[in-house]
């Protein structure tokens, strides 16, 4: 792997959120950090609710499904609404049922570094906590490291700069962390195949 590729989801429908410049802060370090980035956020979420029942799909639906089947690490950020995530982020997670039947289900074997923009403190925890028990129900791998900020006073300038070093480290360890780990599971899995493959070709010669 020479690039793996991180997916951003997440934001508002209000366009440079302060979830949505978090987000595009952490894939600018994952970018640094040597990765392909993709994001998915405001009018790219403004999904069709999910049915269960209802498997028709638009394209913007099958855009954004077809980025997370090929992604090596995802990176999730939610402003705190009422304690928890927001009714944007959740319908896009919910439509990773879709990937149920795959080689990798869910988001398996993938890191996702999680990433909370809210006004208070109680906020900040709920949320990253509904967060990280949503990674965990769709079987991937929350980074050691997660971004939670006061929305209270702005933390990025008028070009979307984070312009606070102390919430910017948060955002480049957390790019950090999910390239670094997509690196590692690419390492094992190229290793298990050649253990494999040695393993075979012993018993073919005997």
């Amino acid at each position: 792997m020479s690039r793996p590729l991180i997916v951003g989801v997440g934001g508002t429908t209000r366009q440079n959120s302060s979830s949505e410049l978090a987000l595009r802060a952490a894939l600018r370090h994952a970018r640094a950090a040597g990765a392909e980035t993709a994001i998915f956020t405001g009018a790219d979420l403004n999904l069709p609710m999910y049915g269960a029942e209802d498997d028709s799909r638009t394209g913007a639906v099958t855009h954004y499904i077809e980025a997370l089947r090929r992604a090596d690490g995802v990176i999730l950020a939610s402003p705190g609404y009422h304690g928890s995530i927001s009714g944007l982020l959740k319908n896009a997670l919910d439509y990773i049922e879709d990937l149920r039947d795959d080689a990798a289900p869910y988001l398996d074997g993938r890191a996702v570094g999680c990433i909370v923009s809210a006004y208070g403190a109680q906020a900040m925890g709920t949320t990253l906590s509904a967060m990280r028990s949503i990674v965990h129900a769709l079987r991937g791998w929350p980074t050691p490291m997660a971004a939670a900020f006061s929305a209270v006073t702005p933390v990025f300038d008028a070009d979307g700069q984070c312009v606070d070093p102390a919430v910017d480290r948060q955002f480049r360890m957390i790019g950090e962390q999910v390239v670094e780990f997509a690196h590692m599971r690419a390492s094992h899995r190229a290793g298990a195949r050649d253990l494999a493959a040695a393993a075979s070709l012993k018993v073919a010669c005997g």
